[in-house]
């Protein structure tokens, strides 16, 4: 039962990190954008955001005061956008011209006030806290995957810039990003540091939760040896169903993948839908990088043993819906750990294949499973093709 236990929370590992990524890639795809970049986007997620993780561990207040302080501005701008795009009805914001926008001039200024007030109020609660107990490990985590996907939704926009704006192929400009994010990142650290392996020395997973954790079997399972990012992948799956299917931006979405001329003609921008959701795929995979590095090693070495790619057979076997990722994550995360840890289970122990074969396994099952599934899949009818304006 211990050996059962054993794998499953082991296969978590790999689960998160194909779910997380594969999620990212939905929100390209289901636009009717093709991104096979996951691979190097994620590679350059995790040498940034490991990077980051290492040096709030050497300097950790001094990142920690930048770090909030973006995080305070981020949280200020968002809101002005809600206030502006969204309009509050009792303070008397909507789009309806100036006049009443003047009627409520004081309310608002109230709001804007108040507004600032709470941000930072919040921002202080959260340093004095650090200052006084120290900064958890789990922060510092959730920090560099932040960072991670800050990162990776830049380097996608380089791939949405230039297959959606400049008409260029998507196989090949996403090709290259897979090509230099491997290469910047090894010139980058031998430059700075003489060396490409970037170290991190905490641990950042979680033994066992309280009162969770002391559950019969459903504690053992899901709230033992486990990383927080695995709750976060599960609230990502929850937000991106959520919004594919429950949102007014997801039915958009879904019509630039299946018919973007359609959706075009009742007023969507389908350029500016698709870059979002090339970005957004970019944020995921970044997170999924610094997910990889923090939880199958103690430093970055300019790989994600091949996640990115994975991660994208994952998107094709669950047919482009979140429920269907789930399943192939998590049967591609156990095949991933049978290659890993087939020497605690004493079948496999006992058969006396060398480690390269089990390792084989995943990407076999990918052939095998792709080979029979991809007849049937339903992939958006407007998947890689370059939308035209000037074409019906």
């Amino acid at each position: 039962m211990d050996i059962l236990y054993l794998l499953i929370q082991n296969a978590y590992i790999s689960m998160t990190v194909l779910l997380v990524v594969a999620l990212g890639g939905l929100l390209a795809e289901r636009s009717g954008v093709t991104n096979i970049a996951l691979e190097g986007i994620m590679i350059l997620g995790a040498f940034l955001g490991v990077w980051a993780i290492h040096g709030l561990e050497i300097y950790p207040y001094s990142l920690m005061t930048i770090v909030v302080m973006i995080v305070v501005v981020l949280i200020w701008v968002i809101s002005l956008d809600v206030l502006v795009n969204f309009g509050l009805s009792k303070l008397g914001f909507k789009r309806v011209g100036l006049n009443r926008l003047h009627m409520k001039q004081r309310e608002n200024r109230l709001y804007i006030a108040l507004n600032i007030f709470i941000v930072l109020v919040f921002a202080s609660l959260i340093m004095l806290s650090f200052f006084l107990f120290g900064i958890p490990k789990q922060i510092i985590l959730i920090m560099g995957i932040m960072i991670g996907g800050a990162v990776g939704g830049v380097y996608a926009m380089i791939h949405a810039h230039a297959s959606i704006y400049m008409k260029a192929d998507q196989v090949i400009s996403a090709t290259a990003l897979n090509l230099f994010a491997p290469a910047f990142a090894i010139f980058t650290a031998r430059f700075i540091q003489r060396g490409q392996q970037i170290p991190f020395s905490s641990s950042f997973m979680i033994p066992k939760i309280p009162f969770l954790g002391d559950i019969p079997i459903i504690g053992e399972l899901f709230f033992t040896r486990v990383f927080i990012s695995f709750y976060i992948a599960l609230a990502l799956l929850v937000i991106i169903w959520i919004i594919v299917y429950k949102s007014k931006f997801g039915l958009r979405l879904r019509a630039c993948g299946e018919n973007p001329h359609a959706a075009d003609s009742l007023g969507i921008n389908i350029y500016k839908l698709r870059f979002k959701a090339v970005t957004l795929s970019g944020v995921f995979a970044g997170m999924g990088g610094v997910i990889f590095v923090i939880s199958t090693s103690t430093e970055f070495n300019v790989t994600v043993a091949g996640f990115g790619f994975l991660a994208i057979a994952v998107l094709i076997f669950g047919n482009w819906r979140p429920s269907g990722i789930l399943m192939a994550a998590i049967f591609f995360g156990f095949t991933k750990t049978l290659a890993a840890s087939y020497t605690a289970i004493p079948f496999l122990d006992n058969l006396g294949l060398q480690r390269e074969y089990y390792e084989l396994i995943p990407f076999i099952a990918t052939l095998i499973i792709l080979a029979f599934f991809s007849k049937n899949s339903q992939a958006p009818k407007a998947l890689g093709q370059i939308y035209d304006q000037g074409k019906r």
